[in-house]
């Protein structure tokens, strides 16, 4: 996000090839320390599916306002904050020693935090930005800040590394940016914004994205788009994400809000597609936005007892932060999987009356599991009409899947998939409640 905005052309998005993504081979390895990316999901370091619901704090501009932000976010649900950081080109350098203090807070409030370096935003536009390789020069500066803490720590390279102009460099730059950060000793996952001001309304980003995930030797990348005047319709949202799951290749919605003046996001099909899909998503900002855009502030004058409408909506409202955030289990805590006996992750491609659902069961019990049986039961007008890769029967809502002869068994800390084609009428959400054998799993 920069405080102002140059407008956006949308009809380019729908004159744009919608070229398929090629799937990426599968990433690291489950003994990763830190997050990692696998068959397109971002997995904590308890080896669990993380989500992130979350804000942006602008830290660089409001340094002094962070200590008690990061407190009041953790308060209102959130289970990440994406922290905005200076390289000292435009503006402010943030420091080593400041980085690490960041950091701190962020896990004392059992936050995950994502850093990401602003000085980039709107490169070969905005005439004040700097490119991708200051920011990997900033990131090498920082990195005694950065390295052991890649279970809590996400870095995101830069801050809408293009505007409008010369987005075609992105995808060279962010390789290159990718192996200098490996090549100095980062093993984080790292965060890669669009191009476009980060809308990615070129698809610049979209159609390449496998690409560069296949030129991380970590294969550790998740890829970030911003939501705003370009996502108006429910169509281009549901689209743009679903390509990203249906490739398997691991995307989330680093800032959105309720308005803005390039046009007005549908923060409402942001938000149940993100969930249906179980596809992470961080709301832009906390407070203190100028320029014209001080309706983005989720509270007033950083007061978290003066929420916005637009606060409103992403805390309270369907599909927000605190009906749907789940601690990451790196801080011991009931986050998704610990101490259960499974855990079930549901992505939905969903397409107005017809979609696709991929299920994924995970056996967290310590011992294998023979012939077993799920149960859900659908939260709407919801209707199967065909399955692969096991057996299921519907009656009313509640569905019962049974396995087919070659997934019928799930290893101890292994997993099994399979999936459905459905039709829906009204909206399409994804069950609340999974049972294995009649034990109930924890949910993604």
């Amino acid at each position: 996000m920069r405080r102002t905005r140059a407008a956006v052309a949308t009809g380019t998005l729908l004159a744009a090839c919608a070229a398929l993504l090629a799937a990426p081979p599968s990433a690291q390895a489950a003994d990763t320390p830190g997050f990692h990316i696998r068959d397109g999901r971002l997995l904590d370091a308890a080896d669990e599916d993380f989500v992130m619901r979350g804000v942006n704090h602008a830290h660089t501009w409001y340094p002094d306002r962070t200590d008690r932000a990061l407190k009041d976010i953790k308060a209102k649900g959130a289970n990440t904050v994406r922290v905005v950081l200076g390289t000292g080109d435009q503006w402010a350098k943030n420091d080593t020693a400041d980085v690490a203090r960041v950091v701190s807070e962020c896990k004392e409030n059992r936050l995950i935090c994502v850093l990401e370096a602003h000085n980039t935003t709107g490169y070969g536009e905005s005439g004040a930005a700097v490119p991708l390789s200051r920011a990997v020069d900033y990131w090498i500066g920082v990195k005694d800040a950065l390295v052991g803490q890649e279970k809590y720590v996400l870095v995101n390279i830069g801050n809408e590394p293009y505007g409008n102009t010369g987005y075609t460099a992105w995808t060279g730059d962010t390789k290159t940016a990718i192996g200098r950060l490996r090549a100095a000793g980062l093993d984080h996952t790292l965060m890669v914004d669009a191009p476009n001001w980060g809308q990615d309304w070129s698809f610049t980003m979209r159609d390449d994205a496998a690409d560069v995930l296949a030129a991380d030797p970590d294969r550790n990348v998740l890829f970030d788009i911003h939501m705003y005047g370009v996502y108006d319709t429910p169509a281009e949202v549901r689209d743009y994400l679903n390509r990203f799951a249906a490739a398997e290749l691991p995307i989330v919605v680093g800032e959105f809000g309720d308005m803005h003046s390039d046009g007005n996001p549908d923060e409402d099909a942001i938000m149940s597609t993100a969930q249906s899909l179980g596809i992470g998503y961080l709301g832009w900002s906390w407070s203190g936005n100028g320029g014209g855009v001080e309706y983005l502030d989720l509270v007033r004058d950083f007061d978290a007892n003066r929420l916005s409408d637009w606060g409103k909506r992403l805390f309270d409202g369907a599909n927000g932060i605190k009906a749907t955030a789940k601690e990451s289990g790196v801080f011991g805590g009931t986050g998704p999987g610990q101490g259960g006996a499974c855990h079930v992750t549901y992505r939905l491609s969903d397409w107005g009356g017809t979609f696709n659902a991929d299920v994924t069961i995970r056996n967290t019990s310590g011992e294998k599991v023979e012939g077993w049986k799920l149960d859900f039961s659908f939260p709407g007008q919801q209707k199967l009409n065909a399955v692969w890769n096991a057996k299921a029967t519907q009656t009313g809502s509640d569905v019962h899947v049974t396995p087919e002869p070659w997934t019928g068994s799930i290893p101890a800390n292994g997993t099994v998939s399979f999936g459905f084609n459905g039709s829906s009428t009204g909206t399409n959400a994804a069950p609340r409640t999974f049972t294995l054998d009649g034990r109930t799993c924890a949910t993604t």
